[in-house]
């Protein structure tokens, strides 16, 4: 009798009829609930997601809607004053340290991949971006075929190292792939002319550029190599938490404060340098907003 009745668990479990998230005795909620604490892995420089302004203090469109989604585990833990810590992370070691659970929820710029739903989980998608590839004007550079023989930068870590080398095998070009420890410092391979382009999604491209030094020096360019779903990464099969997240996220979408939080970062002047990146929602994301999925890009 115990060995069905234990079957039937795991078989209620499957099929998502689970316990309510605080009933579980394990999981994201049980540690935040036994550490007081919950911590937020956040970008330095994935301008307007999540990035740091003049004290160096965690901002961005990504952290606002992670924001929200805090609000929502004090009151599912009823835990008004949870303490919320930061964890800088980056491209190269941010799965890493949601597996090893030194962050419980990561709020950047992280593609949603059928790849990395083997080690992570995501939540819906809140942005979808193009990849396409940030030059100097005086480049030369204008499609991907211009970038044979040349020295190209990709972010360690990055999905949009795995497009160019398709490209290359797609085109028979032959490029000379180099990589920055972050966006910053992928960008400045641009800037100081190590790179002849960077190949990352065009939403940071433009934040870059827009914050850069001079900003009319560059340029985004070439076809868009692919459409990419960013989403709220959590731990892998962790049900109760995610739910939480996604509730969250659908609930802004729907009630139209989502479509606020990308006006304020996406069509206004952002710290630290007040610009405005001037990046109109696409016909793309309004659909994901109307429909929302975790589906991941292959």
């Amino acid at each position: 009798m115990h060995k069905s009745l234990t079957v039937i668990a795991l078989c209620l479990s499957a099929a998502g009829m689970v316990a309510p998230a605080h009933a579980q005795s394990s999981g994201t909620l049980q540690k935040i609930k036994d550490t007081g604490a919950i911590t937020v892995g956040n970008r330095e420089s994935s301008v307007p997601f999540s990035y740091l302004d003049a004290n160096q203090k965690p901002i961005g469109y990504a952290m606002d809607l992670c924001a929200k989604v805090v609000d929502a585990v004090k009151t599912e833990l009823k835990m008004p004053n949870l303490q919320v810590n930061y964890q800088a992370v980056t491209s190269q070691n941010r799965i890493p340290l949601m597996q090893n659970g030194t962050i419980d929820i990561e709020c950047g710029s992280t593609t949603n991949s059928v790849a990395r739903q083997q080690q992570v989980g995501f939540s819906v998608a809140y942005f979808i971006t193009s990849v396409r590839m940030g030059v100097r004007k005086d480049s030369g550079v204008k499609d991907i075929g211009d970038l044979d023989g040349k020295p190209v930068v990709t972010t360690t870590g990055t999905t949009s190292d795995q497009l160019i080398k398709q490209n290359e095998k797609g085109r028979t070009i032959n490029v000379r792939n180099i990589y920055g420890k972050d966006h910053a410092d992928s960008f400045l391979m641009v800037e100081s002319g190590r790179a002849s382009a960077f190949v990352m999604d065009d939403i940071l491209l433009a934040g870059l550029i827009a914050s850069s030094k001079n900003p009319s020096a560059f340029e985004i360019v070439g076809p868009s190599l692919r459409d990419e779903p960013y989403g709220v990464m959590v731990r892998k099969d962790d049900a109760p938490f995610k739910a939480i997240v996604d509730k969250t996220l659908v609930g802004l979408m729907k009630s139209g404060d989502a479509e606020k939080l990308y006006s304020k970062w996406f069509m206004n002047p952002i710290p630290p340098r007040n610009v405005n990146l001037n990046f109109p929602m696409s016909p793309v994301l309004k659909a994901a907003f109307e429909t929302p999925t975790d589906k991941g890009v292959e």
